[in-house]
């Protein structure tokens, strides 16, 4: 359980030099707000999920606790706020995103209720537990990370580094050990595609029903096309077919054409366009 005293809570974050209170937990020329800032991570969103979601205990905790059926979007959407407020926001509300979401996880137990992947059936899951906090936290910066590559422009290594240093800073706010936390890039390289190649995702019927309210909603979205594109051809290669989303050559072209235009229709003199090609 998180602290109720900011301090203590700053103290648990490895904090020891805020910005002042009204701005925030991150300064304005951090690389995590830079990063945050670009509208297009957006599209990501749907990456971040299936790769979740394809670890069958998370996928069991989002079945059973949401209502992805009735709201695909609303956890995700969830997410994607608490983690603005705890880039953008003052410390106060930063902070009190974070409990919340400590709260929400504090709901979320119970068992697998068919064997999945290495994990029997009957076995245990709960949304305060480090490991799958940890693999929800990695999936969420590694998308960010792809999407800027993609869509943006690459980041330089240091500014790899320093993005990568402010999300621990998330992660331990959020209550995540420092001592899971890879020390820098390249040991969360590590981690990630070991998680990938590893026997710890197996995407199971669960999973694949929510991908599909996600992707495929009754209510189609004038976007929905092309977040199932961006969705899909992100994904690991492994997970794309576990999924049952189709990719071919053409996909390919109209996904690399997407990432083409995006980088053009940028305006040259942008504040964080430009902060990443000087990185560079």
């Amino acid at each position: 359980m998180l602290p109720s005293d900011d301090h203590e809570l700053l103290a648990l974050a490895g904090i020891s030099a805020p910005p002042p209170p009204a701005q925030g937990l991150f300064r304005a020329d951090s690389w995590l707000r830079r990063i945050a800032a670009e509208s297009v991570l957006l599209l990501g969103g749907g990456r971040a999920l299936l790769l979740e979601i394809a670890h069958p205990l998370v996928a069991a905790g989002v079945a059973e606790h949401s209502r992805f059926r009735e709201d695909p979007l609303g956890r995700l959407q969830r997410t994607l706020d608490a983690m603005s407020a705890i880039a953008f926001r003052d410390r106060a509300a930063a902070l009190e995103a974070a409990r919340r979401v400590e709260r929400a996880h504090a709901r979320v137990r119970g068992h697998l209720a068919r064997a999945a992947g290495r994990f029997p059936a009957g076995s245990a899951y709960s949304g305060r537990d480090p490991e799958l906090m940890l693999w929800v936290w990695a999936t969420l910066v590694d998308t960010a990370l792809v999407v800027t590559d993609r869509f943006v422009n690459p980041l330089a290594p240091e500014a790899r580094e320093s993005y990568y240093a402010d999300q621990c800073t998330v992660a331990r706010v959020l209550g995540i050990p420092s001592e899971l936390l890879p020390s820098d890039h390249a040991g969360f390289r590590a981690y990630f595609d070991e998680m990938v190649a590893g026997d710890a995702l197996a995407v199971t019927d669960t999973a694949r029903e929510i991908a599909a309210a996600v992707l495929a909603p009754p209510q189609r979205l004038p976007a929905t096309g092309v977040a199932r594109l961006v969705t899909a051809g992100l994904l690991p290669p492994r997970l794309r077919e576990a999924f049952g989303l189709a990719w071919d050559d053409a996909r390919e072209r109209r996904l690399a054409d997407l990432c083409a235009s995006a980088r053009a229709l940028r305006a040259p003199d942008a504040g964080s366009l430009d902060a990443l090609r000087k990185a560079r």
